[in-house]
Order: structure tokens, then sequence, then C-alpha cells
């Protein structure tokens, strides 16, 4: 019979984390495993818990207060849950509780020694481990001592770091309950944990083992080093043995103690790597059991194997799914897109649908797979060879795959003489009308979507949308539109190699495409400062914003005195581009339309740190510079040999920049449109679903892919537990960083620059805009948020078109993100702003406020005391 408040562990098994908890649960279901030995034990359930919780009405305002905390406050957290803890300890434990907890013992030996394990309902989940945040204690002895540290796991609940923990991740500590795992001390002459998949690159077909004497308190604490085992494929490929000086070994009265190893044990393995190769094996039964990666922790008692816990390993980037046995190389997507956040579902989907090429979807991320392309010689120097012009860290990850030799598999090139698909287009001349031409196909194709769309609900409106996301490949597609593109970008690349090797001048494009025409991201920037125009000359309209919260500011804008030019002036820059926002890409983001507070920190910077007239002043400025530029590299090359020929190739080059380069950000900007588009048309139908009782708010759809949502407008019905389930995932994959490149073994390979000029100490990255500026860091991590002053760096992980308007107001740009063409790399080259990208965690090595120096011409950054 299986009591009120407390079970077997063989009882338990994974689908009951409510009752006992995470750890519980994990315990039981290893338990049924064939050949996992488990000691055995119990559970004291989470009924128990409620039931001692309810002895304390206090509790319910303490939690209040806890709640309330900011968890940066370490020092109310601190105080705040020692209170809780004391309280909990002072409740006396039930007697009904005792006597079950009594009966449990009397059935397993009394006067045995137990291990006392805190598990939590919130732990040990695939999203959150929550590993190490609750209390255990070892080797407790007698029945007042097991139910005293019975209380003492309750109350651990409540540790600093658990509380803290939880609060970063979102959870509310009253959802969470506490379970107690009672089981039998094993005395190990070993112990440790295992990762069944590698914990650091990820990959999971390497598994690793730590090892040391006696009990694993000594490994957890940090008290020693342990032996490192590396097994792949059945076999240890790699090991390292400690010094392990001390273990922790049981205390026959009760408790631990450590201990020291005598001098010849020292150096010894702690494992044989046949008892490790067996290790292996029970650990990957264990992982197939779960059905992901595990980090199992394991006692060796006379050369058997206990398992004392088994959890997911969260950190792990999951993998995309292939269908196939075979090696795939998968190339982040988010990485070339300016966007590296986790998206959700329905952003997913959709981007999926109007992409021109396959996209996989992992952790919230979307990946390319590159396998084929790398598998021909023609096919991988083309890929390598764009890669590395667009993010060099990308092309060394791939080349560190592609150089073990065994992992992509060798295909001979295409037939010759038949055309590859995708070859590069043909040459087009520098004639400007075949930009306005361009732009105004996509106006045209963004007006008839709007006029369509007008009158499509319900199925109708989907059948609708998969009509237009064919025209937006299309689009997109455009041979003509690919042409300009390109002749852009090679224009760009051929008067950097030229004037390099001819003049000795690096990245000289920078300045000759300064103020290029038809750019609409930059046009973007300044446009804002013409806003800012608008505002400042108002001193009222001025201290309204200053105090702004709601998004409907801008009918309360009208109503003070110089407001209705100023509303008219922010809502006809929204009509152009309230389509953008921070990560566009996902459809699911708050466009500025929506959320025109974000607008409002980069006006009040422009309205401070600029003149009147800013915009039109900055954009000739560029111009002039930018022809000065000709004239001196052209000059200078007319006085070499064979000079005029290099002078009229050159000065057709920068023709063809200035012609071509600009419009390298319309068609992002088009598909932003039409995104904005099918947006407020599937909002319209959420808010219909939610008048039905469909859906509780309009934003679940945000967590249905597109033919998701399709059927629920079709049935009506929707599954809530789905919905919820992929907002827990999301929020976990948003914690996740995601791999430059990932292959099917789950490998996250992230790439090098492997570069000798630059400073000791710089941070090293890509040079993008050139010229060197030394000024005050300014670390952003929300547009929203950005407090800037005329001389400032921007810090970054990414920029995106939505970061231009920033741009008019810095000296310089920093971003952990980004290659030679991306969004940011464009623009900061337009307004002539020393940038590099590509800065491995430069939010995290530069503090917000610190002074450093950007080379935007040799690529790294140094920061200055």
């Amino acid at each position: 019979m299986i009591e009120r408040y407390v079970w077997d562990l063989r009882d338990a098994d994974e689908t009951q984390v409510a009752v006992v908890g995470g750890k519980g649960a994990h315990l039981g279901g290893l338990s049924r495993i064939d050949g996992v030995r488990v000691p055995e034990g119990f559970c004291v359930t989470t009924d128990a818990f409620r039931q001692v919780m309810a002895e304390a009405p206090s509790i319910d305002d303490q939690l209040d207060q806890l709640s309330r905390l900011d968890p940066d406050d370490r020092e109310a957290v601190r105080r705040l849950s020692a209170q809780v803890r004391r309280t909990i300890e002072g409740i006396a434990v039930p007697d009904d509780l005792a006597a079950a907890i009594t009966r449990a013992l009397g059935r397993l030996g009394e006067q045995a020694a137990y291990a006392v394990r805190s598990s939590a309902t919130a732990e040990d989940l695939p999203t959150a481990s929550f590993a190490g945040q609750q209390d255990t204690y070892l080797n407790v002895m007698g029945r007042a001592e097991i139910l005293r540290h019975v209380s003492r796991c309750w109350a651990s609940l409540f540790t600093e770091r658990a509380v803290t923990y939880r609060q970063r991740n979102g959870i509310d500590h009253r959802t969470v309950r506490m379970a107690v795992v009672v089981q039998r001390m094993a005395f190990p002459q070993a112990s440790g944990v295992l990762f069944t998949a590698d914990p650091v690159s990820g990959n999971r077909k390497v598994a690793t083992v730590d090892a040391g004497f006696g009990l694993g308190e000594a490994l957890v604490s940090g008290l020693v080093n342990p032996d490192v085992f590396t097994v792949r494929d059945g076999e240890v490929v790699a090991k390292t043995i400690a010094a392990k000086q001390r273990a922790v070994q049981a205390l026959p009265a009760g408790g631990t103690q450590e201990v020291a190893i005598d001098a010849q044990q020292q150096q010894q393995p702690a494992l044989t790597d046949a008892q490790v190769v067996r290790l292996v094996e029970l650990g990957r039964r264990i992982e197939a059991h779960f059905g992901r990666p595990q980090d199992i922790e394991w006692c060796l008692v006379d050369d058997d194997f206990r398992i004392v816990q088994s959890r997911p390993i969260t950190t792990l980037f999951p993998v995309p799914e292939a269908g196939d046995q075979e090696n795939h190389v998968y190339v982040s997507v988010g990485h070339q897109q300016m966007m590296t956040d986790a998206m959700k579902p329905l952003g997913l989907s959709m981007w999926q649908l109007t992409a021109m090429v396959p996209m996989h979807a992992a952790g919230g991320r979307l990946f390319v797979d590159a396998t084929r392309r790398l598998s021909s010689p023609a096919g991988r120097a083309a890929l390598l060879d764009v890669m590395g012009k667009g993010d060099p860290l990308v092309r060394d990850a791939l080349e560190t795959v592609l150089d073990r030799g065994d992992f992509v598999p060798s295909l001979p090139d295409a037939v010759p003489g038949r055309p590859a698909a995708g070859g590069a287009p043909a040459p087009i001349e520098n004639d400007p009308a075949v930009v306005k031409e361009l732009i105004e196909r996509s106006r045209a194709s963004v007006a008839a979507l709007e006029r369509d769309i007008r009158t499509k609900t319900g199925p109708e409106l989907f059948d609708f949308l998969l009509e237009a996301f064919d025209e937006h490949k299309r689009v997109l597609g455009d041979p003509l539109s690919v042409q300009a593109i390109m002749a852009g970008m090679d224009a760009t690349w051929w008067l950097n190699d030229k004037l390099q090797e001819w003049l000795g001048e690096k990245n000289a494009a920078d300045t000759l495409t300064l103020s290029a025409p038809d750019n609409i991201t930059s046009e973007m920037g300044l446009a804002l400062l013409d806003v800012a125009d608008v505002i400042r000359a108002r001193p009222e309209v001025v201290a309204f914003l200053q105090d702004v919260e709601g998004e409907d500011f801008l009918g309360e804008l009208a109503k003070v005195a110089g407001g209705a030019e100023a509303r008219d002036a922010i809502e006809g820059y929204l009509d152009r581009y309230g389509m953008r926002c921070v990560g566009e890409i996902d459809i699911t983001r708050p466009r500025w339309s929506e959320r025109p507070t974000t607008l409002v920190p980069v006006l009040l910077d422009n309205v401070r740190n600029f003149a009147p007239g800013a915009a039109a002043r900055r954009f000739e400025e560029g111009r002039r510079k930018a022809q000065e530029k000709e004239d001196d590299v052209l000059a200078r090359l007319r006085a070499l040999p064979d000079g005029d020929r290099k002078a009229d190739e050159t000065k057709r080059m920068i023709d063809r920049v200035r012609t071509f380069i600009g419009y390298r950000e319309y068609p992002k900007y088009g598909i932003v449109s039409r995104y904005f588009v099918y947006k407020q048309a599937l909002l319209a139908e959420a808010e219909r679903l939610v008048a039905a009782d469909v859906l509780p708010a309009k934003e679940d759809i945000f967590y249905l892919t597109f033919q998701e949502l399709h059927d629920v407008v079709r049935s009506h019905q929707v599954d809530g537990r789905l919905v919820q389930q992929r907002k827990d995932a999301f929020r976990a994959y948003q914690a996740l960083t995601p791999p430059r490149v990932l292959t099917s073994d789950g490998e996250a390979v992230t790439g090098a620059y492997r570069r000798d000029d630059v400073p000791a100490g710089a941070l090293v990255g890509l040079p993008v805009s050139v010229g060197t500026v030394e000024g005050r860091a300014r670390v952003v991590l929300d547009m929203a948020e950005a407090d800037l002053e005329a001389g400032d760096i921007l810090v970054t992980t990414f920029t995106d078109p939505s970061w231009s308007p920033l741009f008019v107001g810095i000296a310089g740009l920093v971003t952990e993100v980004g290659g030679l063409m991306t969004h940011g790399a464009v623009i900061a080259r337009e307004y002539g702003l020393p940038a590099v990208v590509g800065v491995a965690q430069a939010t995290r090595l530069i503090r917000d406020g610190q002074r450093i120096r950007v080379h935007g011409t040799d690529g790294y950054v140094e920061i200055l005391p």
C-alpha cells in the first residue's frame, strides 16, 4: 500500500515529480532500469511538506516579501531566506508523519546509516537542473536525527542560492514543493560523476567520467581534483590522473570527515579503464531510458556501481532532427541574420516558410545543413569563401570539422559542363535606375499584400498566406535583385583587395561608401534626427517624453503645447519604419508601431546630443569625405606604373559600389514590411479566438507553429498543455548560447581568429569599418534602455537594422556577432564609425563605463586603464 506521506522509491517514476520531487522521480525511474542498482530507500512526499508549511501561517507573509525582492539584492535575500528557514526548522514534525517515517525505517533497518536528500519539484528538470540548490546530508543515523534532517531538507528549499536561482529563472517560490529522499548509505571505495555527453563541447558521442576516492562530497566541494576519463566508442581515449591527497569518508557514529590519502595511493587511478568503460555503458542505458544526455552521480562498492542520481544536462544545445544516422554540419542562421536570441515557435515556422533554403530548428534557433556543400571540393571552396568574408569564426569552425577528415563525406564535383545550382548571376551595368526599379517592385508587392489581405479571415486567411509566402520568396529571389546585391558586395571586395595591393591601404572601401544613396537603414537613423529637430524646439514636448510610460502616449502628446506637430512627426516616422524592431526576423517580437516607447530614449538622446539640421549635415559630410577619398585614390593611382588603367578600373568600381551598396539593405526592409502585414492579420485572428474563448490570450499564438495555428482556427480547439510546454521550453532556450557551427554529434564548434598581430590582452574581432576611436564603453543589451552621450562607444551582442538610430549618436561599435556585410557593419561604414564585430564575450569582458580603444582598421579592442 502506498501511504500519503511516505513512498517506497520503487513505487515512484518520472511522471510523479509533483509527489516525490525531481530527485525522487529520477531515482524511482532509475530503479526500474535493468542492470542499474540504486540504494534502497523511501521518499517523504510533497504532501508532508504542504502539511508542515500549513503549520506556520507567518510563512505566507515571508514568501510575499521574498517574491518582491530583487535577486541582485543579495543582503536582503540572505536575511529573509534565513528567516524562512528558521521558521520551517522550528516546526515540529507532526505525529502521523513521524510515525510513517518510523515505519519506513523499520522496514529498511532503523539502526542503519542513511543519506537524507532534498528533492524539490523544480529540480532535475529537462530545462533547469537546480543542481546543488538544496541540501543533502550523509551518514545520518537514528530516528530522531533522520527526522531533524528531513526538516533541514524542507528548509533548504529556501537557501539563498535556491531562492536566487528560482527568481532568475522566473519560477514562483509558492509553486515549488519539497519532498525528501531517505536512502541507505553506500560506503564506496570511489565515487564521482559521469556525463554521457561532453559538457564543454556538447558532443553526444563522447562521455566524461570524473572520479575520486571515498564519498563524492570531496569532488563536489572542490576538496580534490578528480581523475578525468574521456570515453568514445567503448574506449578510453584520454585520461588525466590527479594527485588525490584528501577524501571524505563516513564516521562510525554518523556524519563524515576529511581524511588524508596514503602517499602511495594518491597517484593511483580511482577507477581502472575497464571499470570506466563499464560505467559509461551503464550511463548509455540510463540515457536511453530518459531520452536525453544525463549527468549521473555514481559510487563504486566492491566493484559494483551504485547510481545515486541522474539528471538531464540542461546546458547542452539541442541538435536539429535529421531523420537519419548520417553526419551533418549545421551553420547558424542567427549569426548571419544578426539575431542570436531564441525565437518563439510561430517566428521559427514563419521564417522557415519564407526562407529561400531549408532550415532546421533547434534550441529556439535556426540552422542550415551545410553538409552537402562541404562534401565536394568546389562546393566546399565556395562556401568557405563566402563564410570567411562574412564571419571568419564560422569559416574556422567549418575548417576545424573538415580537418578531422572523417566527419564530412567526400563526394565528386558536379558533372563538367552542367551549370551549378545557384551559380553566380550575370553582371549588370552601373545604372541607378536598376535600384529605383527594384525598390518600386518591392513597394508595389507590399502594397498589393496590404490590399488583398484585408478581406481574409479564418481558414481562408491561411490559404491566402501560403500563396503570399510564394510571392515573398519570388520577390526575395528576383534575379535582378540578387545581381544588384552581388554587384555592390563584389565591388567592395575588389576595391579593398586592389587598393591594398596597389596603395597599401586597408579597407579603403569603408570611406568610399560613406553616405551611399538608397540605403534605407542609414536613412532610418538620419530620419529620427529630423524627428528630434521637431521635438527639440518644443520644451513642453521634451518634458512630456521624459516621463512617458504607456504605449498610448501619442494620443496624450497632442494635448501638450506643440504636441500635435511632434505626434505627427513621430507617426510619420512609424508609418515608414514602424515595422522594425530588435530581433525583427522573429515575427512575434513587438514592432516599434506596437511599442513606440522603445524609440523615446533614442529620440531624447538625439535632442540632447545634436543641433538642428544634423541629419542633412551628416549625410553631406559623408558624401564629401567619400568624394575626397575618391579624388585622392585616383590621383595616387595615376602616379603608378600603368596608372591610368588602374585608375579607370577603380573609378568604375567606385561608381559601382556607390550605385549598388545602399540597396544591400532594402530586401530586408521589404521582408520585415511583409512580416508586419502577416503579423497584424494573424493577431486579428487571435483576437477572434480569444473572443470565442478558444485562447486565454492572443499572444498564445506565438507558441504555436503556423500549421498548428491554422489547425486551431479550423477546429476552434487548442492544447493548452502544449502552449505551456512551449513557454517553458522557450524560457529555457533563452539561457542557451547558440553555436556558430553545430554537428549532428551535438558538438558546438566556436572557431578562432588565429592571429598573432594584436597586442597582449586585446580582444580580437573582425575589422569592418576603418578608423581608431577611444571613448567610454556603453554596454547596451536592450535598445530601449540605451543612455548615450556623444563620443560613447556602443558595445552589444548584435545589431540588426533596428539599432541604426543609435548609430548616429555614437563614436564606435563593438559587437559579439557580425560579419563584413552584415547590417551593423554596413551602417557603421555608412556613418564612418570605427567598428569591430565578432568579439567573443564582448559584453562580459568589457564593463559598462570602461574606457576602450576600438581599432576598426586592424580588428581589435583595447581595454584602457
